[in-house]
């Protein structure tokens, strides 16, 4: 104890090794939704959802142990919401590339990602944004999360003519979801720890009545299944062809933002900005989502990212790597329970999805909308992340917006050089799309 005190300076952060376990159990709980989630989005892509599972897990428990080891942050990684979704609905299910094709083109992504951080580009791409921007960033995440929660629970569905409407209100999915909701939500009201893991639990158990839950044969304990299926499974053979290039393009565009985006959001939530803005330790916390990325793609599963549920555990006090490596160690026992998580219907994470959304949107109140220079690119922010089903194009529309804004007003010295040149290299990234598109 002593010396997990003295190497993760529990005591001089203000914190206790028990208040740091404590955290890192609620982060986990906060977040383990994604052992269902994510095996059940990408095996629509063709992937095997039990080495998902494994996946997952294992790829969570490598980057949250380099977050405690080396940036002694107190934040969880694993598999990011959102990205998972481009890489099966997008790459896979839209652009018709394999789940192979795809798994190189996050592998290339890790590396690059890995060479950016050493070279501090990312860094200061974090560090440059406005604070406004960084507080929408979070609202924008939430909207985001909570539009995918609904999607899954069926309570919105496709509509030709006004995109989205009402789904069937009378289905066992949405009646489970939306009862699910409520629970959770009681829960939360009378705080009590793990709401959403309970509530995924609770509404599990109601799927059994609806048709919604199997049990599975095997019981709920189980050896971790096998990887093998996805494990290293690269297409090096397409490596340099166009089609990569346009796919690694998208990829690092969207994870670029995506990862700064949720880094920013968690630091936000859980107010843990300097002064000035700026993300504490933020280049060994980006190194961890390199990382984890470039393993995880090597196991079988999208790109890792930090976590906004990692600000639940901050709010419980957690404030060191203790509370991360904590996290990891709940992900390595969760390997054992690979039945348990797979019986767990879509509308039983939806609820998760839904208020994960909620708790992401408390930074909005931080926003200064009476500058409407500010106000103006924060809203573009928060708004064009659910409707084009992209944090990354959110951030973009938002600093465009900021950047434009600011220089037709004359107010050049509120925006950074690093500002303009990214300003610049979405410009030219529409027009590139445009000439793709003709």
């Amino acid at each position: 104890m002593e010396f997990l005190d003295k190497f993760f300076k529990v005591s001089e952060n203000g914190s206790t090794i028990r208040t740091e376990i404590f955290a890192g159990i609620t982060t986990f709980m906060t977040m383990a939704y994604i052992l269902a989630v994510n095996p059940g989005i990408l095996s629509v892509a063709g992937m095997d959802k039990n080495a998902v599972f494994t996946a997952t897990a294992i790829s969570a428990v490598i980057a949250t142990l380099f977050m405690a080891f080396v940036a002694k942050l107190p934040f969880a990684l694993a598999p990011g919401m959102g990205l998972n979704a481009f890489f099966a609905y997008t790459v896979v299910s839209k652009m018709g590339y394999s789940w192979e094709f795809a798994l190189t083109a996050v592998f290339l992504e890790g590396i690059i990602f890995l060479l950016l951080t050493a070279f501090n580009i990312r860094e200061l791409i974090v560090n440059a944004m406005p604070l406004n921007l960084k507080h929408a960033v979070s609202a924008g995440i939430g909207l985001f999360i909570a539009f995918i929660g609904l999607q899954k629970a069926g309570v919105v569905t496709d509509d030709n003519a006004v995109l989205v409407t009402l789904g069937d209100m009378s289905s066992p999915s949405v009646i489970v979801a939306l009862c699910g909701v409520i629970v959770t939500g009681i829960l939360l009201i009378k705080k009590v720890k793990g709401a959403l893991l309970i509530g995924i639990f609770l509404t599990t158990v109601a799927g059994l009545f609806t048709g919604l839950t199997a049990i599975p044969e095997q019981g709920l304990v189980a050896t971790p299944p096998s990887i093998e299926p996805i494990f290293f499974k690269f297409d090096f053979d397409s490596i340099f062809s166009v089609d990569m290039l346009i796919v690694l393009f998208t990829f690092l565009f969207i994870d670029m933002f995506d990862t700064v985006g949720t880094l920013v959001g968690v630091c936000t939530k859980a107010n843990m900005l300097s002064p000035e803005g700026k993300v504490p330790r933020v280049k060994q916390a980006l190194f961890a989502d390199a990382v984890g990325t470039t393993f995880g793609s090597i196991l079988g599963t999208s790109t890792v990212t930090t976590y906004v549920e990692s600000a639940s555990g901050v709010s419980e006090g957690g404030r060191t790597g203790l509370t991360a490596l904590t996290v990891a160690g709940m992900f390595f026992l969760a390997l054992f329970f690979s039945p348990l998580f797979g019986m767990i219907p879509k509308a039983a994470t939806a609820p998760a999805l839904i208020l994960v959304g909620l708790f992401m949107l408390t930074p909005i109140l931080k926003v200064d909308f009476d500058d409407f220079s500010e106000s103006i690119p924060a809203f573009f922010t928060i708004i064009m992340m659910p409707l084009t089903y992209s944090i990354a194009e959110g951030i973009v529309f938002g600093i465009l917006a900021f950047v434009l804004l600011k220089a037709a007003t004359g107010k050049f010295k509120d925006v950074s050089l690093i500002m303009y040149l990214l300003a610049i290299l979405f410009i030219v990234n529409f027009a590139v799309k445009h000439y793709n598109a003709v």
